[in-house]
């Protein structure tokens, strides 16, 4: 073999490892960015149930203690901070599986002028909660795996971003919850 021949095999491994690095990096970019969408969807399907709920508690259509017990709910998960936020949507599902789920509160709604409406706009909005949840833990889960490889670790290929963590909510619907 001569120095011609060795020197062009090395630089062909180093720009095969060259693009190989490149496109790990450009993998990673595009999951922090699928990343960022998932949790922007999340944040506004939480704001949107939030929103539906005080609706809801302020329509008058409720008996006064299912109003205050949800419009304070509501309020709580709005004005949480970053270290309560999980907890405080926690409560608010609890809350509002509590109010749902008593007898004929389904029917009752139906019937009220505006109630239906309501309770249409309530489903979807505790439903795009759940899948708006799921997708961001999923999207955690698979840039959580490209940050963990050795590549990505030794190189710093996702540079200083945090950790991304799973947003762990109880966000279980409503048993009555119509199906969508």
């Amino acid at each position: 073999m001569t120095s011609t021949m060795i020197v062009l095999i090395v630089g062909i491994v180093v720009v095969l490892t060259a693009v190989y690095v490149s496109w790990r990096a450009g993998r990673l970019d595009r999951l922090h960015i699928r990343l960022e969408l998932a949790r922007e969807s999340l944040d506004a399907a939480l704001m949107r149930r939030r929103a539906v709920v005080l609706e809801l508690a302020g329509s008058r259509l409720l008996d006064p203690a299912t109003s205050l017990v949800l419009a304070a709910a509501a309020h709580e998960a709005r004005i949480a901070g970053p270290d309560e936020r999980e907890h405080a949507e926690s409560d608010l599902s609890r809350a509002l599986r509590a109010a749902v789920d008593q007898e004929r509160f389904r029917e009752k709604l139906a019937e009220s002028p505006g109630g239906g409406d309501l309770l249409e706009e309530l489903d979807t909005a505790v439903a795009k909660v759940v899948y708006s949840r799921r997708f961001y833990n999923n999207a955690v889960g698979v840039t959580r795996t490209a940050q963990r490889r050795w590549l990505a670790r030794t190189l710093r290929l996702a540079g200083h971003t945090e950790f991304p963590s799973f947003f762990e909510i109880d966000d279980n619907p409503p048993a009555t919850m119509s199906p969508e």
